[in-house]
């Protein structure tokens, strides 16, 4: 049977300036993160060699960068990383972002750092 998951139950992590990640479920083949960005924060330039990625904006805007583009994602819209494609996210407003990342199958071991 499934067992019940929320950002109170979920294991939590923080990474980069101040972010934080709730792992809502984490296999081999499938991987949900709910993530909270501050505003003025962005991740790494990285790209994963075999994953997938689907980014929903629960709140907030994103600025995602893909393979040199600039693209803005608003609140309840989503995009598609597809694998190989260099990207980051950057929360370039005032307001808090929030959003759900879902990875097919996991990144554990399937980051490769572009920029530090």
């Amino acid at each position: 049977m499934g067992k019940i998951i929320d950002r109170n139950t979920a294991e939590h992590y923080s990474w980069g300036d101040h972010c934080d990640s709730w792992v809502l479920v984490d296999t081999a083949g499938l991987s949900v993160k709910q993530e909270r960005m501050p505003s003025g924060t962005r991740e790494q330039l990285h790209f994963h060699t075999n994953a997938q990625q689907f980014f929903f904006i629960l709140s907030g805007t994103a600025t995602f960068y893909l393979a040199g583009n600039r693209i803005i994602v608003a609140e309840q819209k989503g995009i598609l990383v597809r694998p190989e494609t260099k990207h980051y996210i950057a929360n370039e407003t005032a307001e808090q972002l929030d959003f759900l990342v879902i990875s097919q199958p996991t990144t554990n071991n399937d980051r490769i750092i572009i920029e530090g």
